[in-house]
């Protein structure tokens, strides 16, 4: 595939990123198909990296006023909710972990438990409602997954929470950095500590 196609996927898909809130994987795989028009190799598609450029390119020609807010909202309410799931190691990641959410966005927290099912008992038991399905927004692969509805008082409107149930074995492979040396989530600690830094 030539570099200008990979390069037309990734802006097309940091579009779907940014207007219709969509995660890395599966904005790439729609913008591959209306871009590429035929099935493309996964090692054929830009990577997340490139996307994330493209992203930050889109967001300041098109969201520069309203984006810098949208996302601090949306890492408060995410940090709310780290705070009440404590007991199984949330890790924020997704659009709102790496600073290119808006409104649209998804909150994704990957929870790291002893016991899977420590998690659900632990929602029931709080009385939070909540949908579980078995695949992430932002993987190819397939995991339980609890997604919940809480409203941004800041936003004033409802976000979607997708809560990804991994092992605790997995933690330590899941902070390994990017080819750029930043993480792909970060905990509690990492989370209070963006919304301790100055507006930019």
């Amino acid at each position: 595939m030539s570099a200008s196609l990979s390069r037309q996927i990734a802006v097309a898909a940091a579009q779907l990123v940014v207007d219709d809130g969509l995660e890395y994987a599966s904005a790439r795989r729609k913008a591959a198909q209306a871009v590429g028009g035929r099935r493309l190799r996964p090692s054929d598609l830009p990577g997340n990296e490139v996307i994330e450029d493209e992203v930050h390119a889109y967001i300041a020609t098109f969201h520069a006023d309203t984006q810098a807010f949208e996302l601090r909202a949306l890492r408060e309410l995410a940090l709310r909710w780290m705070i009440r799931l404590q007991a199984h190691r949330p890790h924020l990641a997704g659009a709102v972990w790496r600073g290119t959410a808006t409104r649209l966005s998804a909150i994704v927290l990957d929870l790291y438990c002893d016991d899977p099912k420590s998690a659900e008992i632990d929602l029931i038991n709080q009385g939070i409602a909540f949908d579980t399905s078995g695949s992430p927004p932002s993987s190819d692969q397939r995991q339980l997954v609890f997604t919940i509805t809480d409203r941004s008082q800041a936003l004033g409107d409802l976000v979607s929470l997708h809560l990804v149930v991994h092992d605790l074995d997995d933690l330590r492979g899941a902070l390994r950095p990017d080819a750029r040396g930043r993480s792909w989530r970060g905990d509690l600690a990492a989370v209070q500590r963006l919304l301790a830094e100055p507006p930019r």
